[in-house]
């Protein structure tokens, strides 16, 4: 998820994305237009008597509006706070924190899975959120305060308490979905502990998802959207994860002499031809046995048809060519694929000449490969074996 960076914090550099800058401006008029009856919620919840006829002169409410919402993001960021200082004490690190359309989300560069640490991590958002509540509470009748001042500090003792509530409801990858998955992980391996927090993560939206459409709340639709979404994924990757663990990119590689490779001289013209004979949508582009870039059917593409006999592959080939060694992990390609936005990998070893290739369409056969019969259905037990031809139509 990016954002525009604003700043860093413990060395967790934090984010707005741009739908922050839609929904803060509207949260703003949401509170400001009912000013009165976020009052009277408050004075009863409370037991705070907080005159609301003060509240609703000029553009008081349209100020406390934004005070109000500015301070319930400033409270989300620090419920991610919660989460991601407590990761950086097990020594994970965080990519930054970002609000956005749906609040905060901190970014890890890994997850635990070590259930304790996942229940810990998972926890902590909430107990801020809870703190924070409890503070503004203590606040709120403790100290005397002007009816402006008790509104928005009632009102973020009122939200901190009701964001506690909702995130630790059972909506894998909320919080309360990851606190279910800490819980099941004791007695079962992550990966089904994510599956079955993800497929009660899904019902969860679902529900939510028919709440919002009912009452009308298109904000509540999209959550719900995006918790289904969310829930689905992770589990996907989860489940590759745990299926890849072990695997290298060498082991389910197309080796170098099983390749289709092309000449940096070699027209649009006939490139097209072969690919359409061969069945390939890309090729290394070797140049004296030595790989000088990558070209793709969408390259090629980009040559208008009456002028592909003037253009060679030289001219319209990629140089700036994504890559990974034999040893590296298969989910670490496809990750490599997918922040790239390529569909194969060159595999150079430590010289940088080119052992391979690795295509997504490798990766999906090893990974269906896998899910059948396991790790021994591609000659892999322990550290060692090969499956050469898993490989075969990588490109």
């Amino acid at each position: 998820m990016r954002g525009i960076r604003v700043g860093r914090v413990a060395g967790i550099p934090i984010q707005l994305n741009w739908t922050f800058l839609l929904i803060l401006p509207l949260f703003a008029y949401l509170i400001g237009s009912q000013v009165g009856e976020f009052a009277g919620v408050v004075s009863d919840t409370f037991g705070v008597a907080i005159a609301a006829d003060a509240l609703t002169v000029g553009a008081l409410p349209w100020v406390l509006g934004t005070v109000a919402a500015v301070g319930l993001f400033v409270s989300v960021l620090l419920h991610e706070f919660g989460h991601s200082l407590t990761a950086m004490r097990y020594g994970y690190e965080i990519k930054a924190i970002t609000l956005w359309l749906f609040g905060g989300v901190a970014q890890f560069e890994e997850m635990p899975e070590d259930w304790k640490q996942e229940f810990a991590i998972a926890i902590m958002g909430p107990v801020v959120s809870v703190a924070l509540g409890v503070l503004a509470y203590v606040v709120l009748v403790g100290v005397s305060l002007p009816a402006t001042a008790a509104f928005v500090v009632g009102y973020l003792a009122l939200m901190n308490l009701v964001l506690a509530a909702f995130n630790m409801l059972p909506g894998f990858p909320m919080d309360g979905g990851r606190v279910l998955r800490a819980l099941l992980a004791r007695n079962r391996p992550h990966a089904r502990a994510t599956q079955i927090a993800a497929e009660v993560g899904k019902v969860f939206a679902f529900l939510l998802g028919l709440v919002g459409l009912f009452g009308g709340n298109w904000l509540t639709v999209g959550l719900a959207f995006f918790i289904y979404i969310a829930a689905s994924s992770e589990a996907q990757q989860t489940t590759m994860r745990a299926a890849f663990e072990g695997v290298a990119v060498g082991d389910i590689m197309t080796p170098r002499e099983k390749l289709h490779t092309v000449e940096p001289r070699t027209s649009v013209a006939q490139l097209m031809e072969r690919m359409f004979r061969e069945r390939h949508t890309g090729y290394p582009v070797l140049k004296n046995g030595t790989l000088v870039g990558m070209v793709t059917l969408e390259d090629a593409q980009g040559v208008r048809e009456v002028e592909r006999d003037a253009y060679t592959v030289d001219d319209v080939m990629e140089t700036d060519i994504a890559s990974v060694t034999p040893d590296a992990d298969a989910l670490t390609a496809l990750e490599t694929m997918q922040q790239r936005g390529v569909g194969r990998l060159a595999v150079l070893d430590e010289e940088g000449d080119l052992v391979g290739l690795i295509s997504r369409t490798d990766l999906m056969t090893a990974f269906n490969v896998i899910q059948s019969g396991g790790k021994e259905s591609l000659g892999l037990t322990g550290d060692a074996g090969v499956l050469p031809d898993v490989g075969g139509r990588s490109v």
